[in-house]
């Protein structure tokens, strides 16, 4: 499990933060790195082929058995794909480039799919699925800091392909340790399934649902993909499209598309009455579109049903409760290491290794303020604190005058240390202490609002949409950092920060929502409070 979770943990830090520091000592336009940050909506997207990754046996490799085989293909994949990478010119070649990382992001939320099925199929009375969790994160965290720390101190001494080649040779080890890993043989896909069991509409509603979903998703993927292409690689004689005016032309439309347009067909396929299991036992392409149904809108229509109209105001703190800090999360080593000019090592250090243990702090004091303050307070407190964490970067943009005055007020100054690391490291502990809490606070309230049920597959439904807006809006967060300037954007982004509090505040006043059935447990899937990583 340790090996697994490094395993899950690497490719996302190497495509997602890494990268960009690769692209950024490279001089790559802002809006490009914008751009191609949208390979983290792979992360947001991955429920809708987990039904798939759940029933099919792949040719060949399926002799390994159902879990080991996706493993195997998937890191195995990664592996040549990260030397790909390494050997594609990102300056000359953006468009191979970004093709390359977009697969590899694809793997890389498909290998989590996996690991989270088997985490759950392979537990038992000693080996809980808790614990497997907790050794889960263990191995993220592993993967952060080889991925993020040890990354950054072997580029400045060797070069970024050599880094990536050699993490491509980690994905291998990780693929030598799924060989070992043990596999439950179970009878049929069905029983597997989170919500085997759960009656679907008849065939016709259940049709007219997903093809809704699927043409609404497609519309949203095709437009993404789209863009990219036209952006990273725009014809000959022509501009590259304008990432600010796709996002706010097209940006609200996708959000419909992809949350609103299904959560109002879920409303209108809401759960059947009658027991489970009373459904005529359907085989090959229905049982598969049964399967479809129960994964992709059951769990959304068991939230719709239980809120009704309240589930919109959920979903839109679901949405944007993070965003003040994932929008511009893509350029935070391009701030560091070239607007800033600070080295690969103080960057290491302040981000990768302090600031973990800042995350960490801030992970402690969420869970005390949930445990004396509770679950709504908790939550409001850690969305002021994430928007004001922005106003730190904004200071240390433009100077860091007022850093060095609280630096001063607590006798910092006369520790004898760099001031510019000071500033550093005063900036990166109150954001990070800020997201720790925020995260925290984050994960219990989706937790909350997660039916015992069906908490496997809402929560994984929920946690992928908060990527969602912040993805979105990352294209036209690079133009604009190029436009308007670093400080600018991060007094933005603050601003943004206060409609989520707003949010906080109208949910809280609406009142606690509770699931039908006992309140599910804490999730321990805890990568949400440390997921800007910076």
């Amino acid at each position: 499990m340790l090996v697994l979770g490094f395993a899950s943990g690497l490719p996302f830090v190497l495509l997602i933060g890494t990268l960009n520091a690769w692209l950024g000592e490279l001089q790559v336009s802002l809006a490009t790195i914008g751009v191609l940050s949208w390979i983290g909506l792979a992360y947001a997207f991955k429920f809708l082929w987990s039904p798939l990754v759940d029933r099919a046996r792949l040719p060949l490799l399926g002799r390994l058995g159902r879990r080991r085989s996706w493993l195997v293909l998937c890191q195995g994949a990664l592996a040549v794909l990260l030397w790909m990478l390494a050997a594609t010119d990102p300056v000359t070649a953006i468009g191979s480039f970004a093709a390359i990382a977009v697969i590899a992001a694809f793997l890389s939320a498909t290998q989590d799919v996996v690991i989270d099925a088997w985490r759950i199929e392979v537990a038992d009375e000693v080996a809980t699925v808790d614990l497997m969790s907790a050794i889960y994160q263990l191995g993220n965290r592993f993967a952060a800091l080889a991925g993020g720390a040890l990354a950054l101190v072997l580029a400045a001494r060797l070069d970024w392909p050599t880094v990536y080649v050699g993490f491509g040779f980690a994905m291998l080890g990780a693929l030598a340790m799924t060989l070992f890993t043990p596999e439950v043989v179970r009878d049929g896909a069905d029983e597997a399934a989170p919500l085997a069991g759960h009656v679907v509409p008849d065939r016709r509603q259940r049709a007219i649902a997903l093809g809704i979903v699927a043409v609404c998703w497609g519309w949203a993927i095709f437009m993404l993909g789209d863009f990219m292409v036209a952006a990273l690689v725009p014809p000959p004689g022509e501009t590259a499209p304008s990432a600010g005016v796709f996002t706010t032309s097209w940006g609200p439309w996708i959000i419909v598309a992809t949350v609103i347009i299904p959560a109002l067909v879920s409303g209108w396929t809401r759960r059947q009455p009658g027991a489970p299991g009373t459904q005529t036992a359907a085989s090959g392409a229905q049982a598969a579109a049964d399967h479809c149904y129960r994964a992709l809108i059951l769990p959304l229509a068991e939230i719709v049903d239980r809120l009704r109209w309240g589930a919109l105001l959920v979903l839109a703190l679901i949405l944007l409760y993070r965003i003040a800090d994932s929008i511009w999360a893509p350029f935070a080593f391009p701030f560091y290491l070239d607007y800033m000019g600070y080295s690969n090592d103080e960057v290491a250090f302040a981000s990768k290794l302090f600031g973990v243990l800042m995350t960490i702090a801030g992970v402690a004091l969420g869970g005390v303020m949930l445990a004396t303050l509770g679950r709504m307070p908790t939550l409001l407190v850690g969305g002021i604190v994430a928007a004001l964490s922005n106003l730190l970067y904004a200071d240390l943009a433009l100077g860091g005058a007022n850093l060095d005055a609280f630096a001063r007020a607590l006798w910092l100054d006369q520790l004898g240390a760099d001031p510019r690391m000071v500033r550093l490291m005063l900036t990166i502990s109150g954001e990070n202490i800020a997201g720790g809490l925020a995260g925290t606070a984050f994960i219990a309230y989706i937790s909350s609002i997660t039916s015992r049920e069906y908490s496997a597959v809402q929560y994984a439904l929920l946690s992928s949409m908060t990527f969602l807006v912040g993805a979105l809006g990352r294209a036209a967060t690079g133009e604009a950092i190029d436009i308007y300037g670093y400080a600018n954007i991060f007094l933005l982004t603050a601003g943004l920060g206060g409609v989520a509090v707003l949010l906080v505040l109208l949910d809280w006043w609406r009142g606690t929502p509770k699931p039908t059935d006992a309140e599910a447990p804490l999730a321990t899937d805890l990568s949400a409070a440390a997921a800007p990583g910076r």
